[in-house]
């Protein structure tokens, strides 16, 4: 899957763009602040229906404007498609495909695969673990439809057992509701714990080949789910901390508390790694959820890659940048402050790119 060219209309600072892009490596270049990462976010929004920083619609549009409008032309193979978003102010959005409005936006997942490397990623490792179930959700729910409809029943049994531990009404007189939602709540449970275990057993060697490659070699990494033991009974859970959880007011166990560990050698790395570790794991990490994309039959992902060279020494980069254009990746995005940098990491790439300049939300091939 690659995006041909764009439309932006009042998207975060970028007042108004249209542009083509190489089918292969797109460069982006421009100080601190100008709208580079916005218009990764732009790309990323088409793929996933939101933002990837988590703000709201309201938010994404143009401080002086009322709305905003992205829509982005893609092919994949012989096949063409049109991807359009709208976003008004205090108005439900407005999702195409092929000028077909879609009736939930979940069927959009996974039609344009995307996988973007950001400085925003550090939240995985530094964050709770509602970052790192959040990226592992995402992933799987981009391969797999059973898993992506789990977690939207599961989510919703969630919001109303809540809702029910928020009452004013005693909670033996809700005593069948609740029995109700925890049911669903174990259903979908059930089918979201095999899933994750089965994505844990599949993802690690490909992130541990990456991180080989990237990496310098003298260091283990690794992975851990946290979750409910075999033996627990998770509806049975639920009816046991239903007091409990009714003086809290939420639910306090589940699939969404459950966590991701990453380790290096043995421990968890938001203790021992240093920044250039750190930064090499979250890179690892998201090329091999690229890799496992590809792997589960799906159309070839965009990689956007934000402010990929801070923190890491040139000969990592090199790695990198030798790595994510080899013909096993597809069209790559890659935003930098250095026109330099950039320039001497193209003239040993043998593919077509394009370079581009942003200033203030302006953006110039």
């Amino acid at each position: 899957m690659i995006i041909s060219s764009i439309s932006i209309l009042n998207f975060k600072n970028i007042e108004s763009a249209e542009l083509s892009f190489s089918p292969k490596i797109n460069c982006l270049f421009g100080n601190n602040g100008m709208g580079k990462t916005n218009l990764l976010d732009a790309l990323y929004y088409l793929s996933f229906t939101k933002n990837y920083t988590n703000l709201t619609d309201s938010q994404l549009i143009k401080h002086d404007a009322d709305f905003a409008v992205i829509q982005g032309y893609y092919r994949d193979g012989g096949e063409t498609a049109e991807v359009y978003c709208g976003i008004r102010k205090k108005h439900k959005k407005i999702f195409r495909w092929n000028k077909k409005d879609y009736d939930r936006l979940s069927e959009h997942i996974g039609r344009v695969p995307a996988v973007m490397i950001s400085p925003a990623d550090s939240g995985l490792i530094q964050g709770g673990s509602e970052e790192r179930r959040k990226f592992a959700d995402m992933l799987v729910s981009q391969y797999d439809r059973e898993y992506l409809q789990a977690l939207i029943h599961y989510n919703k049994a969630l919001q109303q057992r809540n809702a029910l531990l928020r009452s004013p009404v005693p909670t033996e007189t809700n005593a069948g509701l609740f029995e109700i939602w925890e049911e669903q709540m174990a259903a979908a449970g059930k089918i979201i714990r095999e899933k994750r275990k089965d994505f844990m057993e599949q993802y690690l060697p490909v992130f541990n080949r990456y991180y080989s490659r990237i990496g310098t070699g003298q260091e283990s990494i690794g992975m851990e789910y946290e979750t409910l033991s075999e033996e627990e009974s998770f509806a049975s859970l639920l009816r046991e901390k239903r007091e409990r959880d009714k003086i809290l007011g939420y639910t306090s166990v589940g699939m969404h508390k459950e966590d991701f560990h990453f380790l290096l050698d043995g421990h968890l790395i938001r203790k021992t790694g240093s920044q250039g570790q750190i930064k090499t794991f979250l890179i690892a990490l998201k090329l091999a959820q690229y890799r496992l994309l590809v792997e589960k039959g799906s159309s070839t992902p965009i990689l956007l890659l934000d402010d990929l060279f801070d923190k890491l020494d040139a000969e990592r980069v090199e790695r990198i940048i030798h790595l994510v254009t080899q013909p096993e990746f597809g069209q790559i995005f890659i935003t930098d402050t250095n026109r330099k940098y950039l320039d001497e990491i193209l003239a040993g790439i043998p593919y077509d790119y394009k370079l581009f300049q942003v200033n203030n939300g302006t953006v110039q091939e």
